[in-house]
């Protein structure tokens, strides 16, 4: 998941969500799910033949990760996957969105593939069918090989073609019993947390390298999509997860609406631009020509990266809020993306990022439900006839333990009623949404922040590795089982 942070300090308003309805029935068939990524959950990080990814490198170095903490051991799900499967089948969960481990597969990001780890993979959906939920694979949920890194990593073309091979390695041992597979998860992230602001692995602070990563990440989606379909059963469906941004401008002064366009184009449409219209955007390349002269896209490249999707996975925590200069700020920059000295917008550092009044999570990110209405509804028209999961929402809160060992969260259970509300009134418009992945199954490693926020529906007692379900596990239980909300609660 994304782990971004509007801090600035000016409120707008924003839409105001819908009173919660009591009468909503969702379709035949949708997919109801949960989805955690291997390195915040997995553990054993070495063992079996698992070599170093980045986020391992970056966790490992002092001030990088609140608490010095580490996914070394992370929640166990190596060993306790088949407990976890259960706890699954028993919250009647239809489906399961899991992200591969690159290094545990193919170690170095090159060569033969590791049975051994492949065979963590080949149990774990196994299990998953014998309990009727349904895999969807993520390829890369950001634990690039440290040793692909060590040659330049993403800002490197090569990359994107050892992505191209690995996606064909983990193909060829899953294709028979996987249908449903995800190229990248959140590729912003990737590129501008990771080579632009530095909050994220590798930690690198430069802001042309995250415009070549960028494109190097979608270079890798198409190659990757090509050699899947190449592998897979023509049953099979390819897609990718965006984190797209919900940007609104502050106000209606042109600088506040251009500052809008700025992030829009870098917030999204350097993917969805290629992704879905076969070129980068005029005004993305002119607002970044200071940072590069895009040399990097070669002939051929957009063709590659524009192939038909099979669906689009998106996920949603909260809009953003902008405008243009509003003077000189002190200290660490607070630009939606946490403190850091380094912007992750390369040519539009100096647009800000505000505050939107109400209700915040433990991320300090505002509730606004509104958002997601509005982006199903945008990309059912950018993408037609391309079909649609939430491949991650959720949030997280305080969560403690009460004196009956019961972990008790109304405010997850409003969270969730008013988003699900929110889908539902995106499908009610015509948006063609085929499941729900909540982010997250269990309590994890939240990148850089640690062990410190819990976005979990089961909480997960770090000292012991137990498992509780929270009140809003038994919520979203009643959900899937029945395909409608209940009253909120």
């Amino acid at each position: 998941m994304t782990t971004t942070d509007n801090t600035g300090a000016t409120s707008t308003t924003t839409t105001t969500a819908p009173a919660p309805r009591t009468d909503i029935r969702f379709p035949s068939g949708f997919l109801w799910g949960s989805a955690t990524a291997a390195y915040q959950i997995e553990g054993a990080a070495r063992e079996d033949g698992r070599t170093p990814s980045i986020w391992d490198t970056f966790s490992h170095t002092p001030g990088k990760v609140a608490n010095g903490d580490t996914g070394d051991v992370a929640v166990d799900h190596y060993h306790r996957w088949r407990d976890d499967v259960r706890l699954m089948a028993d919250l009647g969960l239809t489906a399961y969105r899991f992200s591969v481990a690159w290094p545990r597969v193919q170690p170095t990001g090159r060569g033969p593939a590791v049975q051994r780890g492949l065979d963590f993979y080949r149990g774990l959906v196994d299990e998953l069918l014998a309990h009727g939920i349904k895999p969807m694979v993520t390829l890369y949920h950001w634990d690039l090989p440290q040793e692909l890194e060590g040659a330049g990593g993403w800002p490197e073309r090569d990359t994107a073609y050892r992505f191209a091979e690995y996606a064909a390695l983990v193909g060829e041992a899953l294709g028979d019993r996987v249908e449903s597979w995800v190229t990248l998860n959140e590729p912003w992230c990737s590129a501008f947390l990771g080579y632009g602001s530095g909050v994220h692995a590798p930690g690198r602070t430069d802001p042309a390298a995250a415009l070549r990563a960028a494109h190097h990440l979608n270079l890798g989606h198409g190659l990757a999509t090509q050699a899947l379909r190449a592998t897979l059963p023509a049953r099979a469906g390819i897609g990718i997860s965006l984190n797209p941004s919900v940007v609104r401008a502050l106000t209606d002064a042109p600088d506040d609406l251009d500052a809008r366009r700025r992030i829009d184009a870098l917030a999204n449409r350097v993917f969805t631009g290629p992704l879905l219209q076969g070129a980068y955007p005029a005004d993305l390349i002119a607002d970044t020509a200071r940072v590069t002269d895009w040399s990097f896209v070669q002939d051929g490249d957009t063709a590659s990266i524009h192939h038909p999707l099979d669906f689009l996975g998106l996920n949603y925590y909260t809009p953003a809020v902008v405008s243009g200069p509003r003077g000189v700020q002190d200290g660490p920059r607070l630009d939606g993306h946490g403190a850091s000295a380094h912007s992750p917008w390369p040519g539009s550092d100096d647009v800000v990022f505000h505050h939107a009044p109400g209700e915040r999570t433990a991320m300090n990110w505002p509730v606004d439900p509104t958002g997601l209405t509005d982006l199903l509804l945008d990309y059912t028209a950018q993408a037609p006839g391309v079909p649609l999961y939430v491949t991650e929402n959720g949030a997280a809160y305080e969560d403690t333990v009460d004196a009956q060992g019961q972990v008790h969260d109304p405010e997850r259970i409003r969270y969730l009623h008013a988003h699900l509300a929110a889908v539902h009134e995106a499908v009610r418009q015509g948006a063609d949404v085929r499941g729900y992945f909540l982010w997250s199954l269990l309590d994890n490693f939240e990148w850089a922040y640690g062990y410190g926020k819990r976005f979990g529906a089961v909480y997960v007692d770090y000292a012991t590795q137990a498992r509780i379900p929270k009140s809003s596990a038994a919520w979203y239980s009643q959900v899937a089982r029945t395909g409608g909300l209940p009253s909120a609660g």
